[in-house]
């Protein structure tokens, strides 16, 4: 007998910011999301206390960083629901886009120019090194080298990465 599994339907252009949300101090990569968007808030507004607050940010940024092993710009684009789930590793240039409610898994370099969609999941070790777009639902395999296009709801894999699935 098989039995159903649902899955839950993740949105590609609303962000659920439960995801990002702290379950404890100790939470490196949540704590690391958290000095990124405490930052661009502050920086959004004017102000000498908005100014000493960004400091903080950064400092929190880079304590952060250190600990979490990640290269991710303070003034980069991040969709809302971000999950990093083992950040170490994980590189991404300041100019690239990232949508809402992304999974990025360790060891991943993402390159300037790159527009990721909604609900995009990135496995361990992918590289996406042009300037390319990733479409909503898409899914990148672990170690995938991505060249070209992945269109929405499709799959890549392998070195150079080749569309596997398309929904």
């Amino acid at each position: 007998m098989v039995k159903s599994v649902t899955v839950p339907n993740i949105s590609a252009t609303e962000p659920d910011w439960s995801r990002e949300q702290l379950r404890r101090w100790w939470d490196p990569s949540r704590q690391l999301l958290k000095s990124i968007r405490a930052y661009q808030k502050w920086h959004a507004k004017g102000g000498i206390i908005a100014g000493l607050l960004r400091r903080i940010n950064v400092l929190q940024h880079r304590f952060w960083s250190v600990v979490t092993a990640a290269d991710i710009p303070i003034d980069c684009q991040l969709g809302g629901g971000l999950l990093l789930t083992h950040p170490t590793g994980v590189v991404i240039h300041p100019k690239a886009s990232i949508g809402p409610n992304c999974l990025i898994l360790q060891q991943v370099t993402v390159v300037s120019g790159v527009k990721i969609g909604g609900h995009v999941d990135i496995g361990a070790g992918a590289k996406i090194l042009r300037q390319v777009t990733i479409g909503d639902h898409a899914k990148i395999g672990a170690n995938a080298v991505v060249l070209c296009d992945v269109p929405a709801g499709a799959t890549a894999v392998g070195v150079p990465a080749k569309i596997i699935t398309h929904l």
